[in-house]
C-alpha cells in the first residue's frame, strides 16, 4: 500500500527529494533513488526530484521491494580479470556495465562484489560497502583498477591517489582531430546547471586538469592518450566534449549517434589502459596494462582499415 505525506507549510518551496527525506527520515541518496524510480507521485504523476513544493501536496510513496541499495552482493562477475594478484593489493580488469561498490540507484554487480564472489579478501578500510576501494571507475569505463587486500596497503595507496602520484592512463577514441595535437586541458568541473546527472565545465567548478596526446589520426577520429592529474567525475568525456571533441559513442555529452552506430558503440570509447603506482610495501613501481576489450577493439580496427 502506497505512503501518504502531506507538505507542512514549513516545507512549502522546498525541493521535493529533501521534502520526502525530512518527512520520511531517509538520507537524500535514498529519497532521490525512489524519485528516480518513479516511485514517487503527486496527483498521479511522477514527481521529479528537484519539484517545488506547495504546503498541503500530498505525495504517495510506493516503496519498491528491493534489497538495501549498499549491501555488497557477493556474485560471480562476468569480464571481470584479475591483472595483478599480490598480497597487498589486487589489480582488476574492469568490464563495462559493473560499479566499483555499491551505491544507491545502482543494482547492477559490483567489483567489491565480484572479487568477494571470487574467494578474495580485501581490505575493510573505508565504508562498509567501499571496503577496500581506493579509486573508481565509472560504470560505463573499463579498465584497470586497484583494489587494497590489507590496511597498509589501503592508507598508502589511497595517499597516493590523493597526492596525485599515481600514473592514471586512459586511452580513448575522439571525434575529429584535437588541435593541438599534445596539450594540457584545465578547466574547473561542477554539476552541470540544468541536469542533475550531468557535469560540466563551470567557473566555479573543482581545479580539474587532463593533459593528453594524439597517438593515432583516422578519418573521423583520433586515437588520444590522457594522463590525469585529478580526478573528477567524467572529467575526461567533460573537457572533450567541451573542445568539440566528444568522445566517440558518447551520446551524453554530444558524440554524433551516427559515427556510435558505425562503429557499432553502445557506450562511450574510453578506457583506463594502464595504472602505475609505487608498491605499497617495498616502494618498487607496480605497473598493470589492460588491453582493449573487444567492442573498443572492433571500433578501433575499423577506423583504421578506413572501413567507416
Amino acid at each position: 500500500m502506497a505512503e501518504r505525506v502531506s507538505v507542512p507549510e514549513d516545507q512549502a518551496g522546498a525541493r521535493a527529494d529533501a521534502v520526502l527525506a525530512a518527512l520520511l527520515g531517509l538520507s537524500r541518496s535514498a529519497a532521490a533513488s525512489l524519485f528516480a524510480g518513479g516511485h514517487v507521485t503527486l496527483r498521479g504523476r511522477a514527481v521529479p526530484k528537484s519539484a517545488r513544493l506547495a504546503a498541503g501536496d500530498v505525495l504517495e510513496i510506493e516503496r519498491p521491494d528491493v534489497r538495501d541499495p549498499l549491501e555488497v552482493v557477493v556474485e560471480k562477475v562476468d569480464g571481470l580479470e584479475i591483472l595483478i594478484d599480490d598480497e597487498d593489493f589486487v589489480v582488476v580488469d574492469k568490464p563495462v556495465g559493473v560499479a566499483a561498490h555499491p551505491s544507491p540507484g545502482w543494482v547492477g554487480p559490483t567489483v567489491v562484489g565480484g572479487l568477494a564472489g571470487a574467494g578474495y579478501r580485501i581490505s575493510t578500510s573505508g565504508a562498509p560497502e567501499r571496503a577496500g576501494i581506493v579509486h573508481r571507475l565509472d560504470v560505463g569505463t573499463s579498465g584497470a583498477m586497484v583494489v587494497a587486500k590489507t590496511e597498509h596497503a589501503y592508507t598508502v595507496l589511497k595517499q597516493a591517489f590523493k597526492e596525485r602520484t599515481v600514473d592514471k592512463v586512459y586511452h580513448a577514441v575522439v571525434q575529429g582531430i584535437p588541435d593541438p595535437l599534445e596539450g594540457t586541458i584545465d578547466a574547473p568541473i561542477g554539476r552541470h546547471p540544468g541536469y542533475d546527472w550531468r557535469f560540466a565545465v563551470i567557473e566555479d567548478g573543482r581545479a580539474s586538469v587532463t593533459h593528453y596526446e594524439v597517438i593515432e589520426v583516422f578519418g573521423r577520429a583520433s586515437l588520444v592518450e590522457i594522463h590525469l592529474e585529478t580526478g573528477r567525475t567524467h572529467q575526461i568525456r567533460v573537457h572533450f566534449a567541451a573542445l568539440r571533441h566528444p568522445c566517440a559513442g558518447d551520446l551524453t555529452y554530444g558524440a554524433d549517434p551516427r559515427l556510435a552506430a558505425d562503429l557499432g558503440l553502445t557506450r562511450q570509447w574510453l578506457h583506463a589502459y594502464r595504472l602505475g603506482f609505487a608498491h605499497p610495501r617495498t616502494g618498487e613501481p607496480v605497473e598493470a596494462v589492460s588491453p582493449y576489450p573487444a567492442d573498443l577493439q572492433f571500433a578501433v580496427d575499423a577506423l583504421r582499415d578506413g572501413r567507416i
